[in-house]
């Protein structure tokens, strides 16, 4: 019997079920986003790139901004 992971978070104000545990770098690769020229918080607070292979924790309100160029 294999035991489901139930691991809810929120991106970006939606709430996600993750069925299975995610580094941060993978949740952004499987939420289509490159990991280039975006910035990640969790709960408030900038998620430095040298953690981006830390897992997601149940509950953590995460913020993906992404670069715009213009003007």
């Amino acid at each position: 019997m294999t035991d489901q992971v139930n691991i809810g978070i929120t991106v970006n104000g939606e709430d996600h079920q993750l069925s299975e545990p995610l580094t941060v770098a993978q949740l952004l690769a499987h939420l289509g986003l490159p990991e280039k020229g975006i910035a990640v918080a969790v709960d408030g607070v900038v998620f430095p790139r040298t953690q981006w292979d830390r897992p997601v924790e149940k509950g953590w309100e995460i913020e993906i901004l992404t670069a715009v160029q213009g003007g």
